[in-house]
């Protein structure tokens, strides 16, 4: 199964999901961890605190006291204010605290100890003043005050032993509060909870929102606004429902042209039927006037009957190729023979009228396809060449075949056709865009047109050089056999 940009989107937001959830588990965790390991320092040594933050105050006092002095010491932690401060001891070598602070003897004992042993964990450090003075600097436990530290001059007495433990002596981890109790998993649930919500609101957001401008689209076309589009409405999405809204506005688009034809055809139709019906009407009404002229309006009634029967075979000849029904059955032709035959036709109606016709065919053109619609399309461009032909000349009619595809060129001398309409002139009841009637019922290229698709070919129409027209139909011959 081929997977679509949409798959992407979704796989990579499940896990972006998963990751954020992961984060925020982890850092839960970590801080846990953290907070257990603080606790479980303090439990080793009661007495002096092991955070980087008082390690880091120790050191710093450290430095300033080697190398400023007492007073250069002073200044510093005068500037240390606040709840977050480190609470930092200075004691000299009498054991006096340079700020007079009391301090229990457990506490600078321990110190003492740490301090000598330069043990990084504890915030202890020994340091010599510039005058030569011994100072021990050391961070006490936060729970540590001066009644506490009197206190903690007495070992801990261990769990079930019933003795304190020796002083000195190691003391057990969990001698005051036992082992650390396990993670809950509450935060763990709350932040899954709270990613999977997240994740499925933006989800439904991400799809719901073109829905509903796909639904507005189909309830507006439905409504008969033909010019409705999405497209503007999806933004920069490239998935398979911004395809959708492509899809959609291509069918609005074929629709909503569909439709204008129709409408148009039918007034071009009532147009066309109009004016032989009231011709009919006009003859009817002058033989009644004067009886005498009976032979020649019956002439005139028989004439426009032939044109209004001339028009109805080409719209149902129309509307059964736009409609997909076929004319007749598939059989083989010789398409350069049935081009030749429809050419010496039309010569002979050209000399007629003044004008002279040329074929020039060359090659087998042999398909399978609907002879009768074929004939009438290759008719249709020929006879229309001759008929706007000027007097005088010569249009110019050549058939070829190469690499599988014949072509029927038709080459004209006649007015020609404004660029703008080139495309205009295969459509039915085509007006030139001055407004006036390019002559007969305008349904010949567009059979013609119509007759091509059918089987697989195209035709087109450019302006010749030197004033005319020229029309050119291709026809693939594999698909004419196809068809």
């Amino acid at each position: 199964m081929k997977t679509g940009r949409l798959f992407w989107k979704f796989f990579f937001a499940f896990w972006l999901a998963l990751l954020l959830a992961g984060s925020a588990v982890g850092g839960a965790m970590w801080w846990h961890q953290q907070s257990e390991r603080e606790r479980l320092e303090a439990e080793r040594d009661p007495l002096l605190a092991g955070s980087p933050r008082a390690t880091v105050a120790v050191s710093a006092a450290a430095a300033v006291l080697g190398h400023g002095g007492l007073p250069a010491l002073r200044g510093m932690l005068a500037e240390w204010t606040g709840e977050r401060a480190p609470r930092l001891f200075v004691v000299d070598e009498t054991g006096a605290e340079v700020f007079g602070r009391p301090l229990g003897a457990g506490v600078l004992a321990g110190a003492r100890a740490r301090a000598a042993s330069d043990d990084p964990r504890r915030a202890a450090r020994l340091v010599t003043a510039p005058d030569g003075q011994r100072f021990v600097l050391f961070v006490p436990a936060e729970r540590s005050d001066g009644m506490a530290d009197f206190r903690r001059d007495r070992p801990p007495v261990v769990p079930g032993m019933g003795e304190p433990a020796a002083r000195g002596g190691p003391r057990p981890m969990f001698a005051r509060h036992g082992p650390p109790p396990p993670p809950s998993p509450w935060p763990a649930i709350a932040v899954g909870l709270v990613a999977s919500v997240v994740f499925s609101a933006l989800l439904a957001w991400y799809l719901a929102r073109p829905i509903r401008n796909l639904r507005w689209a189909f309830g507006a076309v439905a409504d008969g606004h033909l010019d409705t589009r999405v497209g503007p409405l999806m933004g920069a999405r490239r998935d398979e429902i911004a395809d959708l809204g492509g899809d959609f506005d291509r069918m609005a688009r074929q629709v909503q042209s569909l439709v204008g034809a129709q409408r148009r055809l039918l007034h071009d139709v009532s147009h066309e039927l109009r004016s032989p019906l009231a011709r009919l009407q006009a003859a009817i009404g002058l033989v009644r006037q004067d009886p005498a002229r009976l032979e020649a309006t019956l002439e005139r009634i028989e004439r426009e009957a032939g044109r209004l029967d001339e028009l109805v075979g080409q719209l149902l000849t129309l509307a059964r190729l736009d409609a997909g029904t076929r004319d007749g059955r598939v059989e083989p032709i010789e398409l350069m023979d049935l081009a030749a035959a429809i050419a010496d036709d039309a010569a002979f109606e050209a000399q007629a009228r003044g004008r002279a016709l040329d074929f020039n065919g060359q090659g087998e053109a042999e398909a399978v396809g609907h002879v009768e619609l074929l004939q009438r399309a290759f008719e249709n461009v020929i006879r229309n060449a001759v008929k706007y032909t000027a007097e005088g000349t010569r249009v110019d009619v050549t058939a070829a075949v190469a690499d599988g595809v014949f072509t029927l060129r038709v080459a004209d001398r006649g007015p020609g056709v404004p660029a703008a309409d080139l495309e205009a002139i295969f459509e039915p009841f085509y007006r030139s865009s001055n407004g006036q009637a390019a002559g007969g019922f305008g349904l010949g290229l567009a059979i013609a047109r119509r007759a091509m698709a059918a089987h697989g070919g195209t035709i087109r129409a450019v302006n010749r050089a030197g004033g005319g027209l020229v029309v050119e139909v291709t026809l693939p011959l594999a698909a004419a056999m196809q068809k």
